[in-house]
């Protein structure tokens, strides 16, 4: 069982240009697409295609399309009253693949709404396998709250995962002494903000991604997963290091590429695989997940892990 908790769920709505995007023109679209979103979302929607039970908590009136459209997905969903509508992101994406987002930023929380997401996710986190909090926090949140969740989750029999960004990422990495969770999923700029390390250097080498990936699991956090876009992943563990690029891909769009990253990397977990595999599951799964439309999440018969290249990292320490 996957538990996802999204504070910040979105109706992502994606309008693929039929020519590059150009300031200040009127240009033509050749569709437009909408979908109930954001990264908990996304996993709990590749982990349904997948077969594998899972649970999304996020804020949302019962009532909300956006609850409907996941509920007539098959997503089976615990929204929680929320302070304030479902905000709406919009991603433009060009004919080459070249993608522009646009996210609003949500209702503004109080303490009672996050109280009412925090005694739902302790809940079902008591029969999952793994919680996993994703996405941005809601203007009103504290920083230092998906930290605070991570340490009381450690009484719990759940394994945590946290994709975030920005203030809510560094307060995660400030507490990693009393709150670091079993997994990360920076993607390289990520990483290299939290290491002090060159942004360019980690995209482009995997070497130096795993270097610096190894700083967070040496202050406790169990696995990074450092997804690198075009150069596909590199994993860290306790045990070792992995780099797995991705296979030839038309890139249609981005969106979504990492969340499916990091459900591989769950499916892979879940079926008790080796790191290498679960690193191979996930690089098949983000390559899938660019070759689609907007924010669509690949199905199993989009994947193709046998086209990835798993290959072993030496880890070098200063």
């Amino acid at each position: 069982m996957i538990v996802t908790l999204t504070p910040n769920p979105s109706v992502d709505r994606t309008v693929a240009l039929t020519s590059r995007l150009e300031r200040g023109a009127v240009l033509r679209a050749e569709s437009v697409i909408s979908q109930s979103g954001g990264k908990g979302v996304n996993i709990s929607r590749a982990a349904v295609a997948a077969g594998v039970p899972t649970i999304a908590v996020l804020p949302a009136e019962k009532d909300d399309p956006y609850v409907l459209e996941l509920l007539r997905d098959g997503i089976d969903c615990r929204p929680e009253r929320p302070v304030g509508p479902v905000r709406v992101n919009i991603t433009i994406t060009e004919p080459d693949g070249t993608t522009t987002k646009i996210n609003s930023p949500g209702a503004v929380a109080d303490d009672a709404s996050l109280q009412r997401l925090e005694d739902a996710l302790h809940q079902r986190a008591q029969s999952a396998q793994w919680v996993v909090l994703a996405g941005s926090l809601p203007p009103g949140a504290p920083a230092d709250w998906y930290a605070t969740l991570v340490a009381d989750l450690a009484g719990t029999a759940a394994r945590v995962s946290v994709d975030t960004s920005g203030e809510p990422l560094v307060a995660l990495t400030d507490a990693l002494e009393t709150a670091a969770p079993d997994l990360m999923k920076p993607n390289g700029e990520e990483l290299a903000t939290l290491t002090g390390g060159d942004a360019d250097a980690i995209e482009s080498d995997p070497a130096a991604a795993a270097k610096a990936a190894l700083v967070l699991v040496e202050r406790g956090v169990g696995a990074v997963l450092a997804t690198l876009g075009g150069n596909g992943a590199v994993l860290v563990t306790r045990e070792g290091a992995w780099h797995a690029g991705p296979p030839p891909t038309t890139v249609v769009s981005t969106v979504g590429a990492g969340d499916s990253s990091l459900f591989g990397y769950l499916l892979g977990h879940l079926r008790g695989a080796e790191p290498a595999e679960r690193l191979r599951l996930a690089v098949a799964y983000g390559s899938a997940a660019a070759g689609l439309p907007g924010t669509t999440i690949p199905t199993p018969h989009h994947i193709h892990p046998e086209l990835v290249e798993v290959h072993e990292l030496a880890l070098t320490r200063d």
